[in-house]
C-alpha cells in the first residue's frame, strides 16, 4: 500500500509512466466511462462521481507535464511549507504574517497557516496585479505609448 504524505509536496510524472498515464488520461476522458476499482482479491468497487472529477483532472494535469500537489484545505502549513506554495522566500513570508496581511497562529514559537487562508492571500494577491496591470496599461494607453510605439514598428 501507498504511504500517503501530510506535506504538499509536488508530484511530476516518471519517465517511465508517461506512456501510462497518457493511456489513462484517455480512459478518463470518455464521458461515459464508469470505472472500478479492483483489489488483489478481485473485489471490485465502482469509483465515486467526486474521486472520478478529481482523478481526471490529476491525470490531465500530469499527462501535459504539470506538477500536482493535492492539500486538505484545512491543513495548517508551516512557514516554508506556505512560502513554497507562494514561491516567495521564507523571510519575505515572515514579513507578510507579521503586517497581518495572511492570518496566522502560533503553535509555541513556531507559525502555522491555514491552507484556506494562504489560497485566499494567493487569490487576492493575483486580483491586485491584475488591476494594477489594467491601470498601467490604461495610463500607458492615455499617454499615447501604445500608439507612438505601433507607428515606430511600421517604420
Amino acid at each position: 500500500m501507498l504511504k500517503q504524505k501530510e506535506s504538499p509536496e509536488s508530484v511530476l510524472i516518471p519517465e517511465q509512466e508517461k506512456e501510462s498515464i497518457a493511456q489513462l488520461d484517455q480512459i478518463l476522458s470518455l464521458e461515459s466511462s464508469q470505472l472500478k476499482l479492483v483489489a488483489s482479491n478481485g473485489e471490485e468497487i465502482a469509483i465515486p462521481e467526486s474521486v472520478y472529477t478529481v482523478l481526471g483532472q490529476v491525470v490531465r494535469a500530469m499527462a501535459s507535464g504539470q506538477a500536482i500537489s493535492i492539500v486538505r484545505h484545512n491543513r495548517e502549513l508551516t512557514t516554508q511549507e506556505s512560502a513554497n506554495i507562494l514561491n516567495v522566500s521564507r523571510p519575505f513570508l515572515v514579513k507578510l504574517l507579521e503586517n497581518g496581511e495572511i492570518p496566522h497562529i502560533k503553535v509555541g514559537s513556531h507559525r502555522r497557516i491555514l491552507f484556506q487562508d494562504l489560497m485566499t492571500y494567493k487569490e487576492q494577491r493575483k486580483v491586485k496585479r491584475r488591476q494594477g496591470l489594467k491601470e498601467l496599461t490604461q495610463f500607458l494607453q492615455d499617454e499615447g505609448f501604445y500608439e507612438e510605439s505601433i507607428s515606430n514598428l511600421a517604420d
